[in-house]
């Protein structure tokens, strides 16, 4: 049993250490090809989104691979984090001229704030299962993106400036509007770089993969697996799926203000029911609780639309198309039958070497 234990952690780790060399090779092998000018301007210009796209899959495997609750609402969180943090960055910008230093103030605060949020919705919505949880999720999403379209938030040498419905922010000659409603964030510092995306990528690993690692993760997968179960070891299951809520949140935020301050203006619609649902489709076909497979999932699925763009009117059908076939091979149980079969006559194969 023990040696059993050992090798499961053996595993574990050495997959682990995968993910982290993909990210890193991947990384690597675009820094060589964008200072070799092999790679158009376009592909070049998704990168950042690719990197913001891949944490929000991560986050959301947290929630629904690794704690098994269904959420329809994570674009919401997504979108806490754009417009908290781009605030907070334009407001800091008023002093600071570092772009670095506005990139993680505001993706350290959109985080905080969306934490708090995923907390205080957390409280109620967690003590529902399956279809409802989900419902609610989709409703908190939609709730966020109507705040954001009737906020107003400004930014002078007084201070911040908030309204609601209208603008009344009454400004000073030397304010900025940052958030203006229905129009959405403007004057955003566009301060995301590639590396800092794939930074932020690295530390929501280091955070996911020890938080399951853990004895809170244990507890986490042992609420997932049997709740009654759980409880009646004494596992505080509302504990266990607020942490992972609320990790999962912050995650999200992060990524929603390297999202955001990859571009000028933001409108709050951007982070609709469909993005929340495109998550879940990276998190579906990269496979519950692969953190790899989400990783792959988001670039691709990013990047193969602009690259059947030439395909022009029949783009989004081949997209379908391929969508579809992957779902039905990563979801089909006689090829992981055969996959596991053939895993396993090479174990033996090794150990029949060894002896």
């Amino acid at each position: 049993m023990k040696h059993s234990l050992k090798w499961n952690r053996g595993k574990t780790t050495r997959n682990n250490f995968i993910t982290y060399g993909v990210v890193i090779l991947a990384y690597i092998i675009l820094q060589i090809m964008i200072g070799a000018d092999s790679i158009s301007s376009t592909m070049e210009g998704l990168l950042v989104p690719i990197c913001a796209y891949v944490v929000m899959a991560l986050s959301l495997n947290l929630t629904v691979g690794v704690l098994g609750e269904l959420s329809l609402g994570h674009a919401g969180f997504m979108s806490v984090g754009a417009f908290t943090g781009v605030t907070a960055a334009v407001a800091l910008g008023r002093n600071v001229s570092s772009g670095p230093v506005l990139l993680v103030v505001g993706m350290v605060v959109g985080a905080c704030f969306a934490a708090l949020v995923g907390f205080l919705i957390g409280i109620p919505v967690l003590r529902l299962k399956g279809d409802y949880l989900a419902i609610v999720t989709l409703a908190f999403g939609e709730i966020i993106k109507g705040i954001f379209n009737n906020l107003y938030v400004g930014v002078d040498s007084s201070g911040l400036h908030i309204s609601i419905l209208s603008d009344t922010t009454n400004l000073a000659a030397d304010g900025d509007l940052v958030i203006g409603g229905p129009m959405g964030l403007s004057g955003i510092p566009r301060e995301s770089t590639f590396t800092a995306g794939v930074i932020l990528i690295l530390i929501t690993l280091i955070v996911i993969f020890h938080l399951v690692g853990s004895r809170a993760g244990r507890a986490i997968m042992a609420v997932r697996d049997n709740r009654i179960a759980a409880e009646s070891i004494g596992i505080n299951v509302t504990k266990y799926k607020l942490m992972a809520f609320t990790v999962s949140a912050a995650l999200a935020g992060a990524a929603g203000t390297l999202f955001a301050m990859n571009y000028t203006t933001l409108v709050a619609n951007k982070f609709d029911f469909n993005t929340s649902i495109l998550i879940l489709v990276f998190v579906v076909l990269g496979g519950l609780g692969n953190m790899l497979g989400s990783i792959i999932a988001a670039a691709a699925l990013t990047i193969l639309p602009e690259a059947l763009r030439q395909f022009s009117d029949y783009r989004m059908l081949v997209y379908a198309i391929v969508l579809i076939l992957v779902m039905l091979a990563t979801n089909n149980p006689t090829l992981w039958n055969f996959i596991a079969r053939v895993r396993e006559e090479r174990q033996e194969k090794k150990e029949g070497a060894k002896q």
